[in-house]
């Protein structure tokens, strides 16, 4: 998700996006470790993506 994208949406959307992106992320951490997990990257892009809105929200 594009920081343009983000700061676009309200504080009540970002946090409803934010749960949903941890909830990716711990998905993709047990699939990484159950070796069910094709794109390792994806990890690395949940990482920021929340990294994103949290600093989006901390400026709002």
């Amino acid at each position: 998700m594009k920081t343009k994208e983000i700061r676009e949406k309200s504080k009540e959307e970002l946090e409803v996006i934010l749960k949903n992106t941890r909830a990716k992320l711990t998905q993709a951490r047990f699939d990484l470790n159950t070796r069910q997990l094709r794109d390792p990257s994806e990890i690395k892009k949940s990482r920021k993506d929340i990294a994103r809105i949290l600093t989006i929200l901390h400026n709002k």
